[in-house]
């Protein structure tokens, strides 16, 4: 029987493994050194915030694997040797493989600042990061003072997460406004100012220099360039991530900042794939980034490759772009390209409106010259991803999408509904609008 080894037990790894359970009777195992079951990742923040118990971000039941023969192993894989087909483990033992699946996610991207070594430390990425959490932020007590470094969306679960128990929050970001590398301005100004709201300390335009221990190895304070020393007993790195693949440097498996794979997902030996956080497409996906740290792409990954791995040839292929967040009360969208200030395209143009209260948004990105659709970015109204979808595809004019914007909404019966205002102000700024 063909033996199938998937390393990695998050979204990609466990998505792939149900889809080929559910095309063949092939042996799975799935090896994973941070939990011993697979857990909603991005609910990590609801358990801290005491909304959710662990158990409830596990979506199966512990008798699922046994029911479905697939083979859980709690272990740390610390080489791959592929001419032998097998894996070795950090405890001792190995295991042999037919095909594997590295389905290892990220880590914390750091930047080599002196400190990072010290008790308080930490990102947001793992179950360990969480339970590091916990011990290092249990309340505003234990805790006065936390200071994030970075934005972008671990960032702002972390500030939230901290909020909830009172402790203060510093935010160090680069830019003039929160996330100002990802939304335009007028979409950045208005998040920023939102997080400021709700008590977070939001300094843009700052840096980190050092962190800064106490005589028994704690975090006491952080320096920013700036010369200012922030007092704090935690630090929390929030710059990014980056794939996790330090176990194959002296693996014969290529690798770039991730696993290089072509559109099979296969890397460049043969029954040995990567899907999820950790691969790199070898030529990209159109506007896509090569590595896409994103949850709904490793499961698109799982599903490719399932069909792959039982016969039927696949390739990956993610479509039109679409992802969704929360900034504190505020929920966001984005369905298809807007893109910040000093990543906009020489043919992109947008239009942006804003409600009074300064709580919803909509940034709208279309051809300034064919008019053509090209992306949305919603704050605070919920839209159907089906309908962008669709109008992406189907290449609809900017005028088109402005004026059945309700055809989209999918916020519940009572809720205030602003597609008149948007259109009121898109005309009034396009008096040669077709609508």
């Amino acid at each position: 029987m063909e033996h199938i080894v998937i390393i990695g037990n998050g979204i990609a790894g466990i998505t792939a493994a149900r889809h080929i359970r559910k095309l063949s009777d092939k042996k799975i195992s799935i090896i994973s050194a941070e939990a011993d079951h697979f857990f909603s990742r991005t609910a990590l923040m609801y358990v801290y915030m005491g909304h959710m118990r662990w158990r409830d971000i596990e979506p199966y039941e512990s008798w699922f694997w046994k029911k479905n023969r697939l083979e859980l192993k709690k272990a740390y894989v610390e080489r791959v040797d592929t001419d032998n087909k097998s894996l070795h483990f950090k405890e001792g033992g190995s295991i042999t493989y037919d095909k594997l699946i590295i389905a290892t996610g990220s880590v914390t991207n750091t930047f080599g600042w002196e400190g990072l070594e010290l008790n308080g430390v930490q990102g947001l990425v793992t179950k360990q990061d969480l339970e590091n959490l916990e011990k290092n932020a249990p309340n505003n007590k234990e805790c006065p003072r936390a200071v994030i470094i970075g934005g972008g969306l671990i960032g702002i679960e972390m500030a939230e997460m901290l909020r909830t128990r009172n402790i203060e929050v510093s935010m160090l970001i680069r830019e003039d406004e929160f996330w100002a590398s990802a939304l335009p301005t007028s979409d950045a100004e208005m998040i920023s100012k939102h997080i400021i709201s709700h008590g977070v300390d939001l300094r843009n335009n700052s840096e980190l220099d050092k962190i800064i221990g106490d005589a028994d190895g704690n975090v006491k304070a952080v320096l920013t360039k700036d010369g200012e020393e922030i007092p704090c007993t935690v630090v929390g790195i929030a710059t990014g991530v980056k794939p996790n693949i330090s176990f194959l440097k002296d693996s014969k498996i290529e690798t770039d900042r991730g696993i290089l794979v072509k559109r099979n997902l296969q890397t460049n030996i043969e029954n040995v794939f990567a899907i999820g956080d950790c691969a790199q497409q070898r030529i990209p996906v159109g506007l896509r980034p090569p590595v896409e740290a994103v949850w709904y792409t490793g499961r698109m990954m799982g599903e490719a490759l399932a069909q792959t791995i039982c016969g039927n040839p696949f390739n990956y292929n993610p479509g039109n772009w679409f992802n969704s967040a929360k900034f504190f009360d505020i929920e966001y969208q984005t369905y298809g390209w807007v893109f910040s200030e000093e990543r906009r395209k020489d043919y992109e143009a947008q239009f942006h409106w804003k409600c009074k209260s300064n709580l919803r948004c909509i940034t709208i990105s279309h051809h300034k010259d064919t008019g053509q659709f090209l992306g949305i970015n919603t704050f605070g109204i919920r839209m159907k991803q089906e309908v962008f979808d669709n109008w992406l595809n189907e290449k609809r004019s900017v005028d088109y999408v402005i004026a059945n914007l309700r055809k989209a909404n999918f916020d519940p019966e009572f809720f205030r509904r602003y597609e008149k205002e948007i259109l009121k102000k898109y005309q009034a700024l396009n008096e040669t609008a077709t609508l």
